[in-house]
C-alpha cells in the first residue's frame, strides 16, 4: 500500500502531500506513559506506521518486533528518554527524529516529537549500512520529507486552534484537510 501511495504521488510530493489525513491514536502501544499516534491518509486502511510493519515484518521479522517491543514500552513503561532516539533528522523545529536502532538493525523508523508524552510515529525504511544519511537512500528520504509535511500540516492546525496538544495526547479535529 505504502508503494503504491509512493508511486501515485508526484516529485514534487516529495516535500508535499496533496492528501487529506487524521492523526490516530495507536492506542495497543499507548499508556500512562506516552501517548503515540500515527498518520493515516483518508482512504487508507493503515496508518503510516502499520504500513511500516506490514511492509518490513516478512524480511526483518525480528527488528519489527523490537520496533514494536520498543515503542509499546515507550507508551507504556518508560515514556520517551534521551538516548533513545536521534533527533534533528529533519528541518530545524519539526520535531522529526528517528528511533535508535540497534549497531546491526536495517531498519529506521521515523517520529515527530512533542515530548517525552507524546509522538506522532510514521514511516521509514532499511537503512544499508553502507550509508552514513537518510539523503543517501530514496525511500529513507520520502519518509524523512513525509514526517517533516507531517510536521509542518500539524503545526498549521495547532497554530490555527485546530488541533491542541495537551497532557493527554492531541485533541480537536484530527482530521486535516489539505487543499490542492
Amino acid at each position: 500500500m505504502k508503494n503504491q501511495l509512493k508511486n501515485q504521488l508526484p516529485l514534487q510530493c516529495r516535500t508535499g502531500h496533496n492528501q487529506s489525513f487524521e492523526i490516530v491514536k495507536l492506542n495497543e502501544l499507548s499508556g500512562d506513559y506516552c501517548a503515540i499516534y500515527s498518520i493515516r491518509f483518508i482512504g487508507d486502511d493503515e496508518s503510516l506506521f502499520e504500513q511500516f510493519l506490514s511492509e518490513y515484518y516478512k524480511t526483518f521479522r525480528d527488528e519489527v518486533l523490537d520496533i514494536y517491543t520498543r515503542l509499546k514500552a515507550i507508551g507504556r513503561c518508560v515514556g520517551l528518554r534521551e538516548g533513545f532516539y536521534k533527533a534533528n533528522e529533519g528541518k530545524p523545529g519539526d520535531g522529526v527524529c528517528a528511533l535508535y536502532d540497534r549497531p546491526d538493525a536495517h531498519l529506521r523508523v521515523y517520529f515527530i516529537y512533542y515530548g517525552k508524552d507524546l509522538i506522532v510515529v510514521g514511516d521509514g525504511g532499511e537503512k544499508p549500512k553502507s550509508i552514513r544519511t537518510w539523503q543517501e537512500d530514496p525511500a529513507l528520504t520520502d519518509a524523512n520529507l513525509l514526517m517533516q509535511w507531517v510536521s509542518k500540516k500539524i503545526k498549521e492546525a495547532t497554530d490555527d486552534k485546530d488541533i491542541r496538544i495537551t497532557d493527554q495526547g492531541f485533541e480537536g479535529d484530527l482530521i486535516i484537510e489539505v487543499e490542492d
